[in-house]
Parts: structure tokens; sequence; C-alpha cells
């Protein structure tokens, strides 16, 4: 039986590190991310609907699909963004369940699934576990600040755009706080997989 875990966090909550800590360990981690990449590349069925809605005219020179050009269409209208999530999202699931599938009949013992909606989504019964990584409001902000070289104004419209990581600590099995050194978040780590019955 192989153990799917949900990975999620907020902005600059330091999921991607965890993520990586799961890499180390030769733990699969599928995520939604780079899925969602691939879902709309020139000959999947994604790309064909978002140009049949958007038009030719968000694409680049050759041929893919300009992500930034898109994302200020949908960024300031809801209705576009939603059109958006209806096309892309379906497909995402679809090729995120295919690898569950080929990995349990590979004999995975755990797959993670690295969404960072996942409890926006509504996709927790695509896990069997889910890992919440948590990060103070004032650590998050500083984070993201100096990450993507925001103004205090635009990081906070960018948290505050998302479900507080506050709001997720009740909706988790489990809660990884990042507010510390790396091998303290490790340690955690490995303490909540063992409790999962995992050995790492």
């Amino acid at each position: 039986m192989s153990l799917v875990i949900g990975l999620t966090g907020g902005i600059a909550s330091g999921k991607s590190t965890v993520s990586n800590m799961f890499k180390e360990m030769n733990i699969l981690v599928i995520d939604a991310d780079v899925e969602a990449r691939l879902a709309v590349e020139k000959g999947q069925p994604a790309y064909e609907k978002i140009l049949a809605e958007f038009g030719d005219n968000i694409l680049l020179p050759n041929e893919e699909i300009d992500r930034q050009k898109l994302g200020s269409i949908i960024f300031h209208r809801s209705e576009k963004r939603q059109l958006l999530n209806g096309i892309v999202h379906p497909e995402v699931r679809k090729r995120m369940k295919r690898q569950i599938e080929e990995a349990k009949e590979q004999g995975e013992e755990i797959v993670v699934l690295d969404i960072p909606l996942l409890f926006e989504s509504k996709l927790m019964y695509m896990v069997d576990k889910t890992l919440l990584v948590y990060v103070d409001n004032a650590i998050q902000l500083q984070r993201l600040m100096a990450r993507n070289h925001l103004s205090k104004q635009e990081a906070e419209a960018r948290i505050q755009s998302q479900m507080p990581l506050a709001e997720k600590v009740g909706l988790a099995d489990e809660v990884i706080h990042n507010n510390g050194a790396i091998t303290d978040t490790k340690k955690q780590l490995i303490t909540i997989l063992a409790n999962w019955g995992i050995k790492k």
C-alpha cells in the first residue's frame, strides 16, 4: 500500500524546502505547479481549449502560451480566472492521478503531492494525509519581500489573496512549524513520518 501525502503551505512558507527534503529521501514528489505548466503545453488538450477561449494573441512567437500575458488578463478579471481554472485544473488532476496510479503499480511506499491550493481547491480526497508547512505572518512577509523583491504592500496583497495559514492549521493532519532553522524543520518532518509509520 502506498501512502499519499498532500503537502501544502502558503506563499513563502517554505513548502518547497520541505518538498526538497522529501526528494532527498528518495520519495516521489508530484508537483501540481509543474503539472499545470505541462498541461498547457502545445499539443495538450488544455492548450487548445485556452486558445479557443482567449485567442491566439496570448501566444509567444514559438506558439507557447505567454504565461505573463495570460496572467495579466486573469489577474484583474475573476470570471476569466475561473474560466481558465475550469480548463486547467481538471487536466492537472488527471495528470496527477495517472502518476499516483503508476507509482502504486511500481510499489512506491510514499507519494507526495505538492499542491499549494490543496484546501482551497478541495483536493483532500486525492490524499491519505495532509501536511501543512506553517510560518508566522511576520516571517512570511519578510521572506516574501526578500525573495520576490516586493514592497511590504505588494507582499501583503499576495499573502492576503490566499487562505490564511492559521485557517489551514485546523484542516491539516500534521503541521511543520517553519519559523526556525532548516535542521529543526527536517527534525519535525522525520518525527511526523515516524508517527505515520515511515522510518527515514
